[in-house]
């Protein structure tokens, strides 16, 4: 995969749902993890986050939405239910972006929002917990930048076949059928 991510929360007041994105983020491989305004220490996660994400990323924590920075060229993806927001499944992931997700039972602040280069939202009836969005992205993005298979049409089918670009030429790949 090109480029990397990372992913952060503003004002978030959970441990759990914290640890549970911190986690997520380090399984899904990203690059660094933020936090604008917590509302709780970022320290002691061993209940929620098992793979202890800190020790593998890189962890920022500022302290307002103006101390907030990312690194040249990142751009910064508000996750939030607007009307002006792109849903996900047709969002264009850039190739450098930062996820950010607001606190619980509220939203990203109008400063944060004014900060995003896109806002995208799950298509979903409501909300849907913090650190489960967080993954949903996260997922979203390894989809759409990855190099998977299509998956078949019907449940006889087999996948598409993968076209790999091995030493300049195309190779055609086909996924293992017993997994």
């Amino acid at each position: 995969m090109r480029g990397y991510f990372g992913i952060g929360v503003e004002s978030i007041s959970k441990p759990g749902n914290l640890g549970n994105l911190m986690r997520s983020a380090h399984a899904f491989g990203a690059s660094f993890f933020f936090a604008v305004a917590p509302a709780l220490p970022l320290g002691e996660l061993r209940r929620s986050d098992t793979s202890d994400a800190a020790r593998h990323l890189p962890v920022y924590s500022y302290g307002s939405v103006e101390e907030f920075s990312l690194p040249k060229g990142c751009r910064l993806v508000g996750v939030e239910l607007t009307e002006d927001a792109e849903t996900l499944p047709s969002f264009f992931h850039p190739t450098a972006a930062a996820y950010v997700l607001g606190p619980e039972r509220g939203s990203l602040s109008a400063e944060m929002q004014a900060r995003c280069d896109h806002l995208v939202q799950i298509p979903t009836r409501f909300c849907v917990n913090l650190a489960i969005a967080g993954a949903i992205v996260m997922y979203d993005r390894m989809l759409a930048q990855g190099r998977f298979a299509r998956r078949a049409v019907g449940t006889h089918d087999e996948p598409e076949a993968l076209a790999e670009h091995i030493h300049g030429g195309p190779v055609i790949r086909r996924p293992n059928p017993q997994g």
